[in-house]
């Protein structure tokens, strides 16, 4: 196997659909024959903890879009979805961390009234996706947070699944609510050639599920275990975000859906036209007396001023948000301890030390483990922030365009100028998401 994208998948838990495999393979193989694909995999940038966001003249920014649109700021989750790949390339492929650095970035920006998730995803990898979708989950109590589908499988859905509503395509895929992990046994093809291949090792599992060999059944049986403690978690998360139960999740067998058959299953929200959704979304947070029935949290975060409008959101989404985590029951570990997270991250942002600071609030709340009462004690001896004036970075960001959309990005600039500067210290905080 020479593709080293291709290659995170051997051996491992995925959470991919196994009917996109072709597609699969097509995306992450076109990803490395780009012209500067090396040059971008090698870039100082790819694990720094600031410089994340790009002047709009340097070529790295197009593989870091951050796109606002009428105060909603759209992020792909395109192709297939990585570990440790802070770039978002296109239909090909979407690092997770890269979804985190932007979500980050709008939730602490003032012109950015709500996060539009653009999916069109078969899935990807298993490492780094359950804490996306936890870091998601927690970032919609700060602002409005909805998932626009028209493919969302497996990993796709779990991201998307994070958000507060999904809209769906008419023609949609979602679902495959699974893991899959896959063998490959070349033993008899060595033999047929006359070679074979001996181990010496330490340790009595050392080489298990080496291809080389078949694959024992003691541990196919732990691989089994593996995948089947993934995909609990996997059902315990979608039934948290989406407030079914979790039995109804399970017993999708990883299933993929269309749109009306996942709307039947509770599994999206609603089916529309995404353009139309996405600029519909975009007008219910500008109006404060859109108080259309199922939008009870948007139409709340969007008719309190940007100033007040983390701490207002945070308290009401983080209670609904622990009573449902209890509610679904099955994967203890998981939602309790998502739980936890986002009442820490409520009571900092909500607190009366936060106002005036809420940049090291912020701070505090997404990137550091300091508990709610530390972090409050912290920011009480904190001076208050003063007016930022721009940087010749957050005056470069604000003409970044993106063609493909034609978003313009100008009415950004001055919230960006003082903002940038937090977003781009967040980073070491997520990067591994």
């Amino acid at each position: 196997m020479n593709n080293p994208l291709l290659a995170r998948f051997a051996d491992v838990p995925a959470l991919i659909d196994p009917r996109s495999g072709s597609r699969f393979e097509a995306d992450l193989s076109a990803i490395l024959r780009h012209p500067r694909a090396h040059e971008l995999m090698a870039s100082a940038e790819l694990n720094a903890g600031d410089g994340f966001w790009f002047a709009a003249d340097d070529w790295r920014s197009m593989f870091r879009p951050y796109v606002v649109v009428d105060g909603i700021l759209q992020v792909p989750v395109k192709g297939v979805l990585l570990y440790d790949f802070p770039w978002s390339f296109g239909s090909y492929a979407t690092g997770y961390a890269y979804i985190a650095r932007a979500i980050e970035r709008g939730l602490a920006d003032g012109n950015v009234r709500g996060i539009a998730l653009i999916v069109y995803s078969y899935g990807g990898q298993g490492d780094g996706c359950f804490d996306l979708v936890n870091k998601i989950f927690a970032g919609r109590s700060v602002k409005p947070i909805k998932a626009f589908a028209q493919m969302a499988y497996s990993a796709g859905y779990a991201v998307a699944s994070a958000a507060s509503a999904i809209t769906a395509s008419s023609n949609a895929g979602i679902g495959s609510i699974g893991v899959v992990m896959t063998h490959l046994d070349v033993s008899r093809a060595m033999e047929d050639a006359g070679m074979k291949i001996t181990f010496v090792h330490f340790g009595k599992h050392k080489v298990d599920g080496n291809s080389c060999q078949p694959l024992p059944e003691e541990v196919k049986s732990r691989w089994q275990a593996w995948c089947d403690e993934q995909g609990e978690m996997f059902c315990g998360l979608v039934a948290r975000n989406r407030g079914i139960d979790v039995e109804a999740v399970r017993a999708t067998e990883a299933e993929c859906y269309s749109g009306s058959e996942a709307l039947k299953l509770k599994l999206i929200d609603e089916i529309a036209p995404l353009d139309d959704a996405v600029t519909a979304f975009s007008h219910e947070l500008s109006d404060p007396d859109d108080d259309e029935e199922g939008d009870t949290e948007m139409s709340t975060t969007a008719s309190v001023p940007p100033a007040g409008q983390a701490a207002a959101a945070a308290s009401a989404a983080v209670d609904a948000a622990r009573t449902e985590g209890h509610a679904t029951g099955k994967a203890e570990g998981v939602k309790e301890g998502a739980t936890a997270e986002r009442t820490r991250i409520g009571a900092i942002l909500s607190s009366e030390e936060a106002k005036g600071r809420s940049e090291l609030a912020q701070h505090f709340a997404f990137t550091t483990d300091m508990t709610a009462d530390a972090a409050k004690a912290a920011l009480a001896k904190a001076p208050k922030q003063e007016a930022a004036a721009p940087d010749a970075l957050s005056a470069a960001m604000s003409q970044v365009k993106n063609p493909t959309v034609g978003a313009d990005a100008d009415g950004a600039a001055k919230d960006d100028a003082a903002l940038a500067s937090a977003a781009v210290k967040s980073y070491l905080g997520i990067r591994a998401a």
